[in-house]
């Protein structure tokens, strides 16, 4: 977050952008375009080509109206919000990380196991995965920059 405490401004292209990355198809996949513009059509949404969904990703469109918004909101699970205030699309983009992360069976796994060990067994464990971390040159926090 920037100083003064409030979330850096984000385009409507790099929150759709995100939503593209993060949220995946059954398949484990980003979902395609058409993919995307077929579901819209298919739940009875409003009219939405797959170039159109590709322009507002790639920023080349930026005025979709309210009901663009929202169908692509409840295509991707989130609430519109996302789309219009900078602070639920932080919250909202921490939850999709942690989501992320949770469909890796490994990283399941282990949080899994961790349920029910005390607070200095958790806090153990924490410091073993920092110090894993930092042994492969990674971030001590997936979301923290890479060094």
């Amino acid at each position: 977050m920037p100083e003064g405490g409030s979330p850096a401004r984000r385009s409507l292209a790099e929150k759709i952008d995100h939503l593209f990355a993060t949220v995946r198809s059954p398949r484990g996949t980003e979902y395609t375009f058409e993919e995307v513009a077929g579901a819209l059509r298919d739940a009875g949404g409003p009219t939405i080509s797959a170039t159109y969904v590709w322009q507002l990703r790639k920023g080349l469109r930026d005025n979709p109206t309210k009901r663009h918004l929202e169908a692509l909101a409840g295509f991707f699970g989130v609430p519109p919000s996302y789309f219009f205030d900078d602070e639920a699309a932080e919250r909202i983009e921490a939850e999709l990380e942690l989501l992320s992360a949770l469909r890796d069976q490994s990283v399941r796994a282990v949080a899994l196991r961790a349920v029910g060990l005390s607070p200095s067994s958790l806090e153990t464990i924490q410091a073993v995965i920092d110090n894993a971390r930092r042994l492969e040159g990674l971030p001590e926090r997936p979301e923290d920059p890479q060094p």
